[in-house]
Formats: structure tokens, sequence, C-alpha cells
């Protein structure tokens, strides 16, 4: 099977908790916090690897973590930061976030990276907190947790010429006669249930060509496995249309199919189109040829006829695809080296307060980052949450919705009991 979707799952290393800790030597009663801050998590990037061409890999392993930073330690000693985590895909590889469906990355550049899940910050250690009216601090902020999200992962094909067209048209055996590929053949419909690349050579010049497995109607909307296949032609420059000779309607084939294509995405009927009549070896195809030929050009198209099977007419296809890919540009722009891929989201001291019962949810970028980089095992700790909740302006707003004494408050994945 050709594997060109995937689904995983991604999580930026956590970082690493800072420590609390007081020099003690002797003859330095009063040494003072040296407390170090823990390492920065690791990141998660997809880089492009050229040697890829499928997503398969990812069907023994969907889950990917980076590393943790390290802790930090007493003597001022931060914590090593974690090792940042490099995902290969295939040149191609469209990046989704898959609870949103929000485009996050199109990586098509061998080396090209984008950063899909970001390594959380080391805590301070107490030796941070230190300030002129508090010389001894114990307190210490534990990491941040890493970003996690779940991916969609697309391929898009990248070939210079895509063949389009109905199901038995021959594109298989177009693609067999012009390249060394080796696709399936065989003389009924839907032979190809993968597309297929191959290498073209033409005067010293070459091009990739792919061929699309047979599209129906109603392949825009699933009919057929269409969808599936119809987007590795938006990344190709040219088109070759190949028509069924023995079709009962080639006139109606070649009318539904560029339907499918602007259905699909209307960009795709923009593309340049070399149609062919194909199967000219059989008697009653050439017979059909001049009928079919009038019908085309009285809509504005000049027709080539071929025959895959014996060569007739391809090699003045190939020379009519080479001058149309002349005139097309690159349409792949080079992007950068290192892409970011997140988006602006709302403000962080932003925040939400959902009431379940006695149970009140408070939700918000900043305010549960406080809470899970809180230490609660240090006093002083929970005492700056309270006064991080106070700046924040949670408490109030928790007190005009009416939350009373005993009332459970989660932030994250801390519970919390309110008192007064």
């Amino acid at each position: 099977m050709f594997f060109d979707e995937a689904r995983i799952y991604v999580k930026g290393g956590d970082g690493g908790n800072g420590c609390v800790s007081f020099r003690r030597e002797k003859y330095v009663p009063m040494g003072g916090p040296d407390g170090g801050d823990g390492g920065r998590g690791g990141n998660i990037y997809l880089v492009v690897d050229p040697s890829l061409n499928t997503l398969v890999h990812f069907r023994q392993r969907v889950h990917f973590k980076a590393q943790r930073g390290a802790h930090g330690r007493g003597k001022n000693q931060h914590g090593r930061s974690g090792e940042d985590l490099y995902i290969p895909v295939p040149p191609g590889t469209v990046v989704y976030d898959d609870e949103t469906g929000e485009l996050l990355a199109d990586l098509v550049t061998p080396g090209q990276k984008a950063l899909v899940a970001r390594g959380g910050r080391g805590g301070r250690g107490n030796a941070a907190f230190k300030s002129p009216t508090n010389q001894a601090p114990r307190i210490a902020e534990r990491g941040e947790p890493g970003e996690e999200r779940w991916l969609r992962l697309e391929l898009k094909l990248i070939a210079d010429v895509g063949i389009v067209g109905v199901p038995n048209a021959g594109k298989s055996t177009l693609l067999a006669r012009v390249t060394a590929a080796k696709p399936k053949i065989a003389d009924y419909p839907f032979t190809t249930l993968v597309p297929n690349l191959g290498v073209v050579q033409v005067d010293h010049r070459d091009f990739v060509m792919a061929d699309i497995p047979g599209l129906i109607e109603g392949a825009h909307s699933g009919a057929g496995l269409g969808d599936q296949f119809l987007r590795h032609i938006e990344r190709c420059r040219v088109l070759i249309h190949l028509l069924n000779g023995l079709s009962p309607d080639p006139i109606g084939d070649w009318e539904a199919i560029n339907q499918e294509l602007e259905l699909f995405n209307p960009h795709l009927a923009d593309k340049p189109q070399v149609v062919a009549f194909n199967k000219m070896d059989l008697p009653e195809v050439r017979e059909r040829w001049p009928e079919v030929r009038r019908a085309l050009q009285e809509r504005g198209v000049d027709p080539l006829a071929i025959s895959a099977v014996t060569g007739e007419g391809v090699q003045e296809l190939l020379y009519r695809v080479l001058e149309l890919l002349d005139r097309q540009p690159e349409e792949v722009e080079v992007p950068e080296e290192s892409m970011r891929v997140f988006r602006p989201t709302p403000e962080e001291e932003a925040f939400t307060i959902e009431r379940e019962g006695d149970v009140w949810r408070v939700k918000g970028k900043r305010v549960e980052r406080a809470a899970a980089m809180t230490n609660w095992d240090y006093y002083e700790a929970i005492l700056r949450f309270h006064r991080i909740l106070e700046a924040m302006g949670v408490t109030r707003a928790l007190e005009e919705a009416g939350i009373k004494e005993g009332d459970t408050v989660v932030i994250g994945d801390v519970e919390l009991v309110w008192e007064q």
C-alpha cells in the first residue's frame, strides 16, 4: 500500500525543576541561596528527508516525546537542556493540527524543518528569588510542561507532470512506456490503487511523472477514493489528460474529470493540460479519432493521438509536455530554513471560569502554566501563586461568580480547595 496519511502525537520535553539550596561552608555562616535553575525541555521538529517517499514509518511509531530538561542543583548548578527531537518526513508533507484542522507547515525542501512542539522552560531555583527583603527564599519553580498536540500528516507527491483520466485509460501503460517504473498493468478498471512515480528523459533533459489512480464522477467528494488521490495533483505543474479510446463517450469523460478537478480545487482547473487520445493501435479507436479530435477542437483543445502500447505519438506528447514545462515557473517556493508553526494565540493573561456543580474550572494559558510550575511543597511558593491569582484578577472573578468556602478550584491538573 501507499501510505500518504498519518496521525502522530508529539510532546515537547518538560522543563527541569529549580532547586532550593543554601550555601553551607565552614566560616561562611550566611552563604545565601544557591539553588540552580532547571534546564529547558527539548523541542520537536519535523525535518524533510529526501530519502523517504511515504509515511509508512509512522505505522510502527506514533508517539514522540522530546527529552526533558535536567533539574537544577545546589552551588548554582543549572540543569542541562533536553535534546531536541527531529522526526524525518518525506518531501511534500503537509502538517495539520489534528484537533483544529489548522495548517501548520508545508515541508518541501530537503533539510527544511518545522517546530511542532516546543519544550517547556526550566523552573527557577531559589537563587533567582533572592531580594533585599527576602535574603533566604525557600521557593523554587517546577519546570514548565512541554507543549503537546496530535498532528495529521498528509503527503502530496512532488512531480512535474501528472497523468489523469478515467479508470483503464492507459495511464500506467504510458508511465511504463516512458520511464523505468513498473506499475501494475491489467485490462480492468482501478488496476492502479496507489500513485506511481517515474523519471522521463527527453533529449538530455528529465522530469518526474506521476500516474494518478483513475478518477470517476464524484471523486472530489471521495467516490472511488478520489479525494485521497486528487491532492497529489496539486503540486504537478503540467497535466496529461489521457482519454480512453474505447470509452463510449470520451468527450464526456474529459468534461467530467475536469469538473472534478475544479470542484476539488479551483486552482487545478487552471493547470496546463495536454489532452491525448489513447489506444490508437486498435482499429475501432483509429476510426473514432477524427470525430473526437473535431469535438475537442470545437472546445478550444488541440489533442494528440497516441498508443501507449506501441509508442505511436508518445514522443510528440513528451515534446509538448516539455514546452509547457518551460513556460511554467516552479510552483514550490523555497521556504525559510526553520519555520515556526505556532500561530498568534489569545492574550496570555486571558482566562475563563466554568462552574460544574461545586467545582470551578479556571482555564487560561498563563494561569495554567503558573499552576503547573508551582512547587506545592514550599509554603512560599503557594503564597506566590496566590499573589499571581490576585494580580491576574482570578481571585476577584471567582468571588464575583459566587464561589463559596470549601468549593474545589481546578486549574490545569491542579485541584485546590477555596478558603477565605
